[in-house]
């Protein structure tokens, strides 16, 4: 479709709030005390904020009967309407869906049915997505806490374009939002193929001769960890420090990481090396384990006391394959091992005691088959590396796209005085 540039803001553009072109509504949660009346074998799409991906909803996670709509205050809302989610958080308000068949909806929601004479639907979706920002600023100065209300959701203010440019918009805007889609669930496909490669290739169900169970203290050249550092994101020295985050399903980010305090630069120690391991030895209960491999070597980079640092073992019968150990260490047997061997009382923070994950048992193949292993996965993650390659690039378009279109600097030419 053919674009033209415009400077300044439009002067055909309408400013408004929400209020002026929708009405709204929202829901409730029917009582878990009668799940089986209210939501056992139910038919009708019922949107909790989790449900919400900013995006088109075609589904939910549950669903409410006949019965829940007769004996409580729900409502269906129709295909079309916009939803905006007002609690949780920082972390959740504003997350936004549009409708694409009927459903109803919680407490936690408001449900934004427009005028179609004046608003499209994914041209409202598309604005709130673009200016998520909004929302922070409004629950910070109006409560303590970060929450909205519907009254802030009725108060959003709007430019509208004719409602021609606006379909234009919403229609190119969509448009990216499929590819991103289609690139997102090629991405989970290729992963869930790679899972099935691990339980297969890394347990040793595949490839039984030759195989043994060592220990990790057996194929590792012990665990060294960091030392706990002062550090901070907006400080800028040269010296930083891992965040344990840096380290993900196998993978390591090392812009993951806060710079170091002058005054603690010099108790820093371990950097991570290429060829080791990089193992979380304290975190949530989910997070605890978590293994990255690292390629490089970081002179300026280094471990804080809740990772380690493990190398391979030498000498003895062979070198260990170390991306092989990290494909393990991070597969679904292989890290469900990890986790279990955590111990803390806190349900919030767990923490790995040195000597149980040196005992771990690992299937192990020879070295020449741990070669092979290794490659055939690190195949599979360049295929999935270069598709996240895409969807970033594809998200980083339709951020340009929503800045100029959203904003009036690029401009859909719409015939005179179109409605």
């Amino acid at each position: 479709m053919t674009v033209e540039v415009s400077i300044g803001t439009p002067e055909d553009w309408k400013a408004a709030r929400l209020r002026d072109v929708a009405t709204f509504a929202s829901g409730t949660t029917p009582s878990r005390a009668r799940q089986d009346e209210y939501f056992n074998s139910g038919k009708h799409l019922w949107v909790k904020t989790l449900d919400l991906n900013n995006s088109v909803i075609t589904t939910t996670e549950e669903r409410v009967t006949d019965r829940a709509l007769e004996e409580t205050t729900l409502k269906i809302h129709p295909a079309g309407t916009v939803l905006v989610a007002m609690y949780g958080g920082y972390q959740q308000i504003g997350r936004t869906g549009l409708l694409a068949a009927p459903a109803a909806v919680n407490q936690a929601l408001t449900a934004v049915m427009t005028n179609p004479r004046k608003l499209v639907p994914a041209y409202l979706l598309h604005t709130l997505n673009y200016r998520i920002g909004y929302w922070r600023s409004v629950a910070s100065s109006s409560r303590k806490d970060p929450n909205i209300t519907g009254s802030d959701v009725k108060d959003f203010p709007i430019s509208l374009p004719q409602v021609s440019e606006q379909e234009a918009i919403a229609e190119a805007v969509s448009d990216i939002d499929q590819l991103i889609a289609v690139l997102e669930r090629a991405i989970a496909k290729r992963n869930a193929i790679k899972q099935g490669m691990l339980q297969q290739l890394l347990t040793g169900k595949t490839h039984l001769s030759g195989w043994s169970h060592s220990r990790l203290s057996e194929l590792i050249d012990g665990l060294e960890a960091g030392v706990s550092v002062r550090s901070s994101k907006y400080a800028s020295h040269g010296v930083a420090v891992l965040k344990t985050s840096a380290v993900d399903r196998g993978r390591f980010d090392p812009t993951e990481a806060k710079s170091v305090f002058p005054a603690d630069i010099g108790r820093v120690r371990c950097n991570p090396v290429a060829g080791s391991l990089i193992i979380s030895r304290m975190n949530t209960p989910a997070l605890v384990g978590e293994v990255g491999y690292v390629e490089h070597d970081y002179t300026n980079l280094y471990l804080p006391d809740r990772l380690w640092l493990a190398r391979p073992k030498r000498g003895g019968r062979w070198q260990t394959n170390m991306r092989w150990l990290g494909y393990y260490l991070s597969s679904e047997s292989g890290s469900r091992g990890v986790r279990e061997l955590a111990t803390g009382t806190s349900g919030s923070m767990k923490n790995i005691p040195k000597d149980r994950l040196l005992a771990l048992k690992v299937p192990t193949p020879p070295p020449l088959e741990q070669d092979r292993i290794a490659e055939a996965v690190r195949d599979a993650d360049r295929a999935i590396d270069l598709l996240r390659d895409r969807l970033s690039k594809a998200r980083g378009v339709k951020q340009g796209m929503m800045q100029q279109l959203l904003t009036g600097r690029t401009r859909f030419p719409v015939e005179e005085g179109a409605a």
